[in-house]
């Protein structure tokens, strides 16, 4: 499957590696799963560990330099997608747009703007329902 991670499941995976949403990177990045990711999702994370986690940014660098080279990296779609509409974060909807141009299976996230946002295709999982799935 095509598994398209968002931003909080990397950050989560990187700062806590023994957590579920870990768990989840680990299952989504593997094979048979092919996990994806955007220049969203990098920018993201650069910023909240510049706010958020300053002190552990060798943990971001080793991230960044040993995961990502692992993971698909989907350019982002200039043309906005009508399914942008259901997310209330903008500044979520690029990695949107991403999972749909990559015709990712799953959007594997904690963000409630997309949990909520009743979009199907892709699905959208949090880390415990796609850790249930076989």
């Amino acid at each position: 499957m095509k598994i398209f991670i968002d931003t909080n499941i990397l950050i989560s995976a990187t700062v806590w590696p023994h957590s579920i949403p870990a768990q989840a990177f680990a299952k989504a990045s593997s094979p048979p799963n092919i996990g994806m990711i955007c220049q969203q999702n990098i920018d993201e994370m650069i910023n909240t560990f510049l706010d958020k986690f300053r002190t552990r940014l060798n943990l971001l660098n080793i991230f960044l330099s040993d995961t990502v080279p692992a993971l698909m990296f989907v350019p982002i779609p200039p043309e906005i997608h009508f399914s942008e509409n259901h997310i209330r974060d903008v500044k979520d909807r690029p990695i949107l747009r991403a999972a749909i141009k990559a015709n990712a299976d799953i959007l594997l996230t904690g963000d409630k703007d997309f949990l909520e946002a009743g979009i199907m295709n892709p699905k959208i999982m949090n880390a415990s329902e796609f850790l249930e799935l076989t």
